[in-house]
């Protein structure tokens, strides 16, 4: 690990901060959202274009003339992510400027429901993007409403006595589009991310993401548990860390030696406290069954490279 000036802990790959996204931004305290883009960019650099669906990030990019990303970015529908991305992609390439790094920068309602057709679409004919989606598991831009990510028992504005759906399977619908790499990731395990990014470089055609990006805001929590949420869910066996080659080759990034209880991730967010011991039991019951037909899937087991502190 390495502490800047300023004090502010990186990773072995660099600081957290980028400088193609300044400082003066909207995000809430704590958004892990902005966490994400930071290290996102800084592995792929300036020579980057951002399609921007309505978001969380329309928003924190602030209306012109105010603009924190020093890299172009394009406002596009809340459907129409991928779409604007394989378009812009195209461009580039009819004038000779196949080299710019074209990347849609979506929530989860912008993937996992309104964007999704656009999405199959271009990994369907295996556009040469990036597709990441910053998950933080509901609608928070306009309130906190429910999503197809957002988690069993969750409380939301339209679900307020708790989620009863589990949240969907986006990893498995992407892999089922057989794109050259698809992979998740955490906020909490940033060398890990800056790796699947560096790879994704390296690959020609739909390269998608899911990153999950904790919300203090809309998980009810305080705004220095960012981390330590993103951590629990990875730690939990929630979240698994993992990549898929050609929607077949699947590897697990982290295997955690010690279960954790979801009881401690859960514990730490407000839109789980209304929760009997009852239904923590059965959220743990579904979370191990997931676990164990994953870990029956998966070709290979490698370590994540985890280079930032446990808060």
């Amino acid at each position: 690990m390495s502490v800047d000036k300023a004090g502010v802990k990186g990773t072995k790959n660099g600081p957290i901060v980028s400088p193609l996204f300044t400082p003066g931004h909207l995000a809430c305290p704590g958004c892990g959202g902005t966490l994400a883009l930071n290290r996102v960019l800084n592995v792929l650099g300036k020579r980057t274009v951002i399609a921007l669906p309505a978001c969380c990030f329309s928003i924190i990019t602030g209306a012109f003339p105010h603009m924190p990303l020093n890299v172009n970015l394009v406002h596009t529908a809340f459907e129409t992510a991928a779409a604007l991305a394989t378009g812009l992609k195209a461009g580039f390439e009819m004038t000779g400027r196949g080299d710019v790094t074209v990347m849609a920068w979506a929530g989860d309602g912008g993937t996992f429901d309104i964007g999704l057709q656009a999405l199959s679409g271009a990994a369907e004919r295996n556009e040469d993007i990036f597709f990441f989606c910053y998950d933080n598991e509901a609608y928070m831009n306009t309130g906190n409403q429910r999503s197809g990510a957002t988690p069993l028992g969750s409380w939301t504005t339209t679900t307020p006595t708790g989620e009863t759906m589990d949240k969907k399977d986006i990893m498995g619908i992407i892999a089922a589009h057989h794109i050259p790499y698809a992979a998740t990731a955490s906020i909490a395990h940033l060398d890990d991310l800056d790796a699947k990014v560096k790879k994704g470089e390296e690959i020609k055609g739909t390269k998608f993401i899911h990153i999950l990006s904790a919300c203090p805001t809309g998980w009810r929590m305080p705004s220095d548990m960012t981390i330590k949420a993103a951590r629990l869910a990875v730690k939990s066996r929630v979240f698994p860390l993992m990549e898929i080659f050609n929607g077949e080759r699947r590897v697990l990034n982290y295997r955690p030696e010690e279960l954790t209880h979801v009881r401690d991730y859960l514990g730490l967010q407000g839109r789980f406290s209304h929760l009997t011991d009852g239904e923590i039991e059965e959220i743990q019951r579904r979370v191990d069954e997931r676990w164990k037909k994953l870990v029956a899937s998966v070709d290979e087991v490698r370590p994540a490279d985890d280079g930032i502190e446990y808060i």
